[in-house]
């Protein structure tokens, strides 16, 4: 007996696709074909081929997200937790890239195509940021800055360091240098001044 269709095998079967044939070539059809299923029980669960891109991009954008919910919620000063939060976004996504380059490359054009995917995305990202910031300003530890503008400005300050469009300039061997004098320089306008 058939094991029964589920969303998370969907998205399986998907990703396995996507790695196959590219975001411009994989249809509900190919994954469908790929679990031995009609499309229309692929259309059960995911009402269209984007929907189902979404959710493929949301659970690989997950994936990224958690190891830093945990930095983000951890101990220690606000400055190590920031320090410790960008390294943990540069060296996932650099990671990623470097591992494997095919499956980077699919989600780099699928997160391309869903816009509202990953905004909201980079909107946590930018909450787990000023989360850190907020801690740091209640412990007296960070100047009284809007925690909120100061999460996405981390996140917009050190994007050469994890956005997937520069994945191109990750190879340079003074990145992780490069990466620890932004953060110095961010830290250091975030102190507060006595």
């Amino acid at each position: 007996m058939a094991e029964p269709l589920t969303r998370e095998g969907i998205l399986d079967s998907a990703e396995q696709v996507l790695r196959r044939y590219g975001p411009a070539k994989t249809t509900v059809v190919d994954v469908a074909r790929a679990l031995e299923v009609s499309h229309g029980s692929v259309y059960r669960h995911f009402p269209s081929k984007a929907a189902l891109r979404d959710a493929v991009t949301q659970r690989w954008l997950d994936r990224i997200s958690a190891p830093l919910a945990e930095v983000a919620a951890g101990s220690g000063s606000a400055e190590e937790r920031l320090r410790a939060w960008v390294r943990t976004l540069a060296g996932t996504k650099q990671g990623i890239a470097r591992e494997d380059p095919e499956l980077f490359a699919t989600f780099r054009r699928v997160t391309d195509e869903a816009g509202e995917v990953v905004a909201a995305h980079v909107g946590h990202l930018a909450g787990q940021a000023g989360r850190i910031v907020a801690d740091g300003v209640a412990s007296g530890e960070l100047a009284a800055v809007d925690p909120v503008v100061a999460g996405r400005a981390v996140l917009q300050a050190t994007a050469l360091f994890h956005h997937p469009a520069h994945a191109d300039e990750w190879g340079d061997p003074l990145l992780a240098d490069q990466m620890e004098a932004v953060l110095d320089l961010l830290l250091d306008g975030l102190r507060p001044r006595r």
